[in-house]
């Protein structure tokens, strides 16, 4: 019987020999291991550290060492051993760190009993890839360990890729096989309720920590399930990071801190990673503690810090395809739940009808995101989408709906160098005829790149001394505070 706590019911008895199979990793939640276990194989290149130097690439990751292939037989026999004698049952009921103890002594014991040779440092990434295989995301698990990594891209069981610093790199990091990666993604996507398999082969979800998750699966992946996973940084950014990062300047952070104070309607427009999320958990934090706040999203990420927020979710279709709740649905149900402030993770479909509505009925702060690459396409694209939704409204009554629910629209981009920057603060001001009216009141204007290919740029002020929003500036008591930052970006101009 192999570990310290062996006694108290984990391990089954019996002595190891050499076990003929490889169990896949299981998942500790459940009482029963897999009833299919695969033949002993590699499970995964090996593992790095937490926060190691930048990874290598592709082709220094081919020129492996010669002890690889022992390192992978010898994880294989140690892991069939573990896995005959483990109790997973018994082992569901610890704690992660006590489970992780119980799983390192017996380990420790199967390499003492079977003789082999390792050193320190090897025995040390063995018990730390084999943990991570039951009680964890197996190979993922130094990656979503780094703060760093800002998205992680899996292309099937063989190639995995990382965004670090803007910049997308391969990693070294490999799956056993594609059954191995599916069954990580199960576990994923089955701790919120949600599943993905043949019949229901795309799946968004979320990890614990609101990194979003989505999944596409064999027989739509060709070439293995691909995992792709946006990660959210430990440290949850604020507005003055945004500046010491050169996002924004400190003028332009009081303007959105200004904006988000006195319930402006805001979307937040801009391209797939170039910071919408962020910028939006950025501004609620300047919500005020007494304002009761609803949030829609079809993945929770937002990540709000007042106390009075009630987080709602949409839900998928299950196997029978009933029982689907949209964003529209939810948006809907929000004005029955008595909000001060709607927010919606993303704005991609008919829900924006809703959404304006809210906005011009009473629920004034409201606030959301929408996949565009200028303010002036934000607002096509919502009159689109209200044409989505089966509307047949003229298209001037619905600019005049949009125009009198949306008071800023933010611009995030990604330039090409990798880095983020909020690009135009503009103002949403009214109908001229049948055309939208906007001013910019900040906008990003590039310079050039350095010897580095780091794009130079700066923010500039459009001199405009009095937003359209003035009046609501006053009555929150801001007045002051604007004129100022507005007097400081006009002199950084000049």
């Amino acid at each position: 019987m192999f570990g310290k706590r062996g006694n108290e019911g984990f391990g089954k008895g019996g002595t190891i020999t050499s076990p003929p199979v490889a169990a896949h990793s299981p998942a500790v939640s459940g009482s029963t291991r897999s009833d299919a276990p695969a033949p002993a194989a590699p499970l995964e290149a090996p593992r790095q550290p937490v926060a190691p130097p930048p990874l290598a690439p592709a082709a220094a990751a081919r020129k492996r060492p010669a002890r690889t292939e022992q390192y992978y037989d010898t994880k294989g026999q140690v892991f069939s051993a573990l896995i005959d004698t483990i109790d997973l049952s018994q082992l569901a009921k610890l704690d992660t760190e006590s489970a992780r103890e119980e799983i390192r002594d017996i380990v420790n014991d199967i390499i003492t009993i079977k003789n082999f040779a390792m050193s320190i440092s090897e025995q040390e990434e063995l018990l730390d890839d084999i943990c991570n295989d039951v009680l964890g995301y197996g190979p993922l698990e130094p990656l979503l360990a780094r703060d760093d990594i800002a998205d992680i891209m899996v292309n099937g069981a063989g190639q995995t890729f990382i965004e670090v610093a803007g910049k997308t790199i391969e990693s070294e990091i490999r799956f056993r096989d594609n059954a191995q990666l599916l069954s990580i993604c199960q576990r994923i996507v089955s701790q919120v309720g949600r599943r993905v398999d043949e019949s229901s082969p795309i799946c968004d979800a979320r990890l614990p920590d609101g990194s979003r998750v989505n999944v596409i699966a064999p027989p739509l992946a060709l070439d293995g399930p691909t995992l792709t996973i946006r990660k959210f940084k430990k440290d949850k950014l604020t507005l003055d990071q945004l500046v010491r990062f050169g996002a924004i300047t400190p003028e332009g952070a009081v303007l959105l801190q200004i904006i988000g104070r006195v319930r402006c309607n805001v979307v937040i427009s801009g391209g797939t990673g170039s910071g919408k999320t962020t910028l939006l958990n950025c501004l609620t934090r300047y919500i005020d503690a007494d304002e009761r706040v609803i949030t829609c999203e079809d993945t929770a990420e937002l990540q709000l810090q007042q106390p009075h927020v009630v987080r709602l979710e949409t839900r998928p279709p299950n196997i029978e395809g009933e029982g689907e709740i949209t964003m529209r649905d939810l948006v809907k149900n929000c004005l029955r739940m008595r909000p001060e402030r709607i927010i919606v993770g993303e704005v991609r479909g008919p829900e924006v009808f809703d959404l304006l509505q809210a906005m011009n009925t009473g629920h004034d702060g409201s606030m959301g995101t929408i996949h565009s690459n200028s303010p002036r396409e934000c607002l096509s694209r919502m009159e689109s989408m209200i044409a989505m939704g089966g509307y047949t409204l003229p298209a001037k009554t619905v600019r005049e709906i949009i125009s009198g629910s949306v008071d800023v629209i933010v611009q995030a981009a990604r330039l090409r160098d990798g880095s983020r920057r909020i690009t135009q603060i503009t103002e949403v001001i009214g109908m001229e005829g049948d055309v939208i009216i906007t001013q910019d009141l900040m906008r990003y204007e590039m310079d050039g790149e350095d010897a580095n290919g780091r794009i130079i740029g700066k923010h500039v002020s459009t001199g405009i001394a009095k937003p359209h929003f003035h009046d609501r500036v006053r009555y929150f008591g801001e007045e002051r505070r604007l004129a100022a930052a507005l007097d400081a970006m006009e002199m950084a101009r000049d």
